[in-house]
């Protein structure tokens, strides 16, 4: 059976695309018997520094993740490539330019599009949602990096729902425990696995994987 392929992106930069995929990846190995690699096709390569900083920290044979890197149309390639032997791969994309976010748009089997509560992020959000209709792929907004008490946020949400596209019920809190755990090279999955932060990510991580159909 082909694995699933889980592509992050969101034309917008500082969205927290790459905080999502890693949260995204380690969360899938917490499903039994689960292999995971992820796949960096932004230049900027944040998440392959996060990578690092993991294999640091952890040992090189003890990440629990394999990495891979591409660009361009080679991202395509490269993911399907990688489904044969893993159950899930998590992409990370770059922001603004659809040369390079299409390929993964094309190959996956599920878009995660993280959107913090402004009105600026959801209006960046139609590029992405564009090429994933053109692809006829499932496009799947989530709310990211979400103030405690903030009105704007329901506002945000009700907007969300009124777009062409699935909304996650999931949403994960503007918290410094998860930039904190990604400068380790973990998530905050392994560095805080009884905190809030931590249960909005699992909450998050099984509607994905379902919503991913596998």
């Amino acid at each position: 059976m082909t694995g699933k392929i889980i592509t992050v992106a969101q034309q917008k930069g500082g969205s927290g695309k790459t905080t999502l995929a890693a949260h995204l990846a380690v969360a899938g190995l917490g499903k039994k018997k689960t292999r995971v690699a992820i796949l960096d096709v932004d230049p900027q390569g944040s998440l392959g520094e996060w990578f690092e900083a993991r294999e640091m920290a952890l040992g090189e044979e003890k990440t629990g993740l394999t990495f891979r890197t591409a660009s361009g149309w080679g991202a395509r390639r490269e993911a399907r490539s990688l489904a044969r032997d893993f159950d899930y791969v998590i992409i990370d994309t770059p922001p603004k330019t659809d040369t390079d976010s299409r390929p993964a748009i094309e190959a996956a089997d599920l878009v995660c599009i993280p959107i913090q509560p402004t009105h600026i992020d959801l209006w960046a959000t139609d590029g992405t949602l564009s090429i994933a209709a053109k692809e006829d792929k499932i496009a799947l907004l989530i709310m990211n990096r979400v103030p405690p008490r903030a009105s704007l946020t329901a506002e945000i949400e009700a907007a969300m729902h009124e777009m062409n596209s699935r909304a996650a019920k999931a949403r994960l809190g503007n918290r410094t425990a998860f930039a904190k755990s990604m400068g380790t090279g973990r998530t905050v999955l392994e560095t805080m696995p009884s905190g809030k932060a931590a249960e909005e990510v699992a909450a998050l991580a099984k509607e994905v994987f379902s919503q991913a159909g596998r």
